[in-house]
């Protein structure tokens, strides 16, 4: 399962999540998200489990728990849309827009 966690403190790195959601059994990944202009943290972040009810229970005991001095939120992570979907593709402009 892919567990999605939020607010996380700046200074949390991706093994402090792994560590934190290995507690309740095997971690695949974890993986704290990067600016890629700054290299901070965007303050979220993914863990993969591969035995759902352990990802569960640990959904369940960790979410509004403290990490690192922050409270965090965790939940399952919702499937990534297709990016060519949205309204702001160029290639989806009315016709009328062509010509100009």
């Amino acid at each position: 399962m892919n567990i999605f966690v939020a607010k996380l403190n700046f200074r949390t790195d991706s093994d402090t999540l792994k560590q934190a959601f290995e507690e309740f059994g095997e971690v695949s990944s974890a993986k704290v998200i990067m600016d890629h202009e700054t290299g901070k943290s965007k303050g979220f972040g993914f863990v993969e489990m591969p035995d759902d009810d352990e990802a569960q229970e640990a959904i369940n005991s960790l979410n509004d728990t403290e990490l690192n001095g922050h409270t965090i939120v965790v939940k399952k992570a919702n499937p990534r849309e297709n990016s060519n979907s949205g309204g702001n593709n160029y290639n989806s402009r009315p016709k009328s827009f062509d010509r100009y």
